[in-house]
């Protein structure tokens, strides 16, 4: 009976400490890895990039658009613990320019947002877009060409506004959610317009006919009546040149140029120096292939008796035949080379100063000759001069 109430002897001393070290090592651990997660999911949100103030205008930007819902991380950094671990290790990089200020401005990211970020939220197996209402994107075509989505989508939630030059150092402290506003209201940074269709589309020499994108057309209510093609396309193209010049310019198997709208830099830029001359529809319509395949068409009022009528009609409206022809003598229009010039040279007797205009020179006592008549019209020359006496 004595042995059985016996005490059991004491265990080994060494056994406590390792328990003591286990347990503190397991505290120890767990709470790390908590500050570590904690840490991580802190540095992970779209606010602890706003932290630093050169991310301002990306903060507000994203905050104003349409993926304001969508954290940073999940476009910027791809899925992945490797890819999340070498992002943190390229932010203690930027940390440590921020530091120093030897980062680069405008900041840009280093890649762009592959298309595995935006297949995350978006089938573009399934997915078909009518921005317009007659315009269907069929993005599963895109994506069998190759089309990656950022060619298309690069200004979908900061508005370009690095390219736009919005994000140099010294504008950082004015950004707010008012100016992000304001920068994502201007849709044509934000959405794809027609130039970067078309201009993808001849690169890749794909077709850039209307009918190929838009299911109706989208011919404009103006463009329906019956007088518009003969009466008054021209005098809409002199106020709404911009507009034609929308549709129309794709539609010029030559380049354009000079007809765009210039812009508030360039004219920032120019300020105080001669402008170039403005070009008008009439130029538009010698310059514009399409334009020119009607007008090269002779018109109905060119009949038979028209070289004596076309003086009274000229008088009633003379801009309408610069549509084709030019006032000078000798014509760079691509539609007709008769110029009012070649007919009806200038009269010397009213411009003094015709010799400093002359494309070669001509002397004060230069007389009438038959090299004259290489260009100009002999017998309208003799009308009025003579052999002997000066062309003036």
């Amino acid at each position: 009976m004595e042995e059985e109430h016996k005490e059991l002897p004491a265990p080994p001393r060494f056994r406590n400490r390792i328990f003591k070290i286990m347990t503190l090592t397991v505290l120890f651990l767990g709470m790390f890895f908590f500050v570590s997660f904690a840490g991580l999911k802190g540095t992970s949100s779209s606010e602890f990039c706003a932290s630093c103030h050169e991310m301002k205008p990306e903060f507000y930007t994203w905050k104003a658009s349409s993926h304001s819902e969508v954290d940073c991380v999940s476009c910027h950094i791809e899925p992945g613990l490797e890819n999340l671990a070498k992002s943190k290790a390229e932010g203690v990089v930027e940390l440590y320019k921020k530091t120093t200020k030897t980062y680069t401005a405008p900041i840009r990211m280093p890649d762009e947002i592959p298309d595995s970020a935006c297949e995350t939220c978006h089938n573009v197996s399934a997915r078909e877009v009518t921005p317009s209402g007659d315009l269907i994107i069929p993005h599963d075509k895109h994506k069998t060409e190759g089309v990656e989505c950022i060619q298309c989508h690069s200004g979908t939630a900061h508005g370009k506004i690095a390219d736009r030059k919005m994000t140099f150092q010294a504008d950082y402290a004015k950004w707010d959610e008012k100016v992000g506003t304001a920068a994502m209201a201007e849709i044509e940074w934000i959405r794809p317009d027609m130039d970067t269709c078309m201009e993808c589309h001849k690169a890749r020499k794909v077709t850039t006919e209307c009918t190929a994108c838009h299911t109706t057309g989208m011919v404009p209510e103006s463009h329906k009546k019956g007088d518009f093609k003969l009466s008054t396309h021209g005098k809409q193209a002199s106020t709404d040149l911009k507009d034609c010049n929308q549709c129309h310019k794709d539609m010029s198997s030559e380049p354009l140029s000079d007809f765009e709208e210039v812009s508030t830099l360039t004219k920032y830029l120019n300020n105080n120096k001669e402008q170039v001359k403005k070009k008008t529809h009439y130029d538009y319509a010698k310059a514009n292939t399409y334009c020119r395949d009607c007008h090269s068409q002779r018109p109905q009022s060119h009949g038979s008796y028209f070289l004596k009528e076309h003086g009274e009609l000229a008088t009633q409206n003379k801009e309408k035949c610069l549509a084709c022809h030019e006032i000078q003598r000798s014509s760079n229009s691509a539609i007709t080379q008769v110029a009012c010039g070649t007919c009806h040279p200038s009269s010397h007797t009213r411009n003094k100063e015709w010799r400093k205009r002359h494309p070669i020179p001509v002397s004060a006592n230069q007389k009438l000759t038959e090299s004259c008549f290489r260009c100009h019209s002999e017998t309208t020359c003799k009308a009025c001069h003579q052999d002997e006496k000066d062309p003036e």
